[in-house]
């Protein structure tokens, strides 16, 4: 993001988020986070998110995001609201912006981005569109794995003979058999 977004942050109000700068992003799924708006002013605010997806300075999409319903919203003052949610797009290895927009003055206060990084679909599961096929290298699992199956055949054959368990006998109880019972 270029840091045109940034100029007016702490004076009309903030924006945090929980989500990482870099995230792993599958394309239709839930993206889920929690997103913090503050107002730092001494008088009630009102705001409105916007998310910008981008791809090398390229807009993909432009949306409001609605709040309780609303694209506007309002913040008292001094105090800070979180709005948990979810988010959803069609693509990935793109930026997204998350920005927020005062009324009065319609200007971006502050934002927030992350990177949505493309999952490759080798590592999900196949009910959610990953591969079925394996591609591990057995034959070089083996050749790691051969040196320590021989270093333990070697152990085993030379372990001294003494240590060999003895065999315990058990003792075999009589079988005891109960008296007849009572006629019926």
């Amino acid at each position: 993001m270029t840091s045109s977004l940034s100029i007016l942050s702490g004076e009309l109000g903030d924006i945090f988020w929980d989500l990482p700068p870099v995230v792993s992003y599958v394309t239709g799924l839930d993206l889920g986070c929690s997103i913090y708006v503050a107002n730092p002013t001494e008088v009630e605010k009102e705001y409105a998110l916007m998310a910008r997806l981008t791809r090398n300075e390229t807009l993909i999409s432009e949306e409001a995001l609605p709040v309780f319903g609303y694209t506007w919203f309002k913040v008292a003052p001094g105090e800070f609201i979180k709005l948990n949610g979810a988010l959803r797009f069609n693509e990935s290895d793109a930026s997204l912006a998350v920005l927020l927009v005062e009324k009065e003055t319609e200007e971006v206060t502050d934002s927030v981005s992350t990177y949505l990084a493309k999952v490759s679909s080798s590592v999900l599961p196949p009910w959610l569109g990953g591969s079925t096929t394996t591609t591990t290298d057995w034959s070089s699992m083996l050749g790691l794995m051969f040196p320590f199956l021989m270093l333990g055949i070697m152990a085993a054959a030379l372990k001294p003979q003494s240590e060999k368990k003895e065999s315990i006998s058990q003792v075999k109880e009589e079988r005891k058999l109960l008296p007849v019972g009572r006629p019926g």
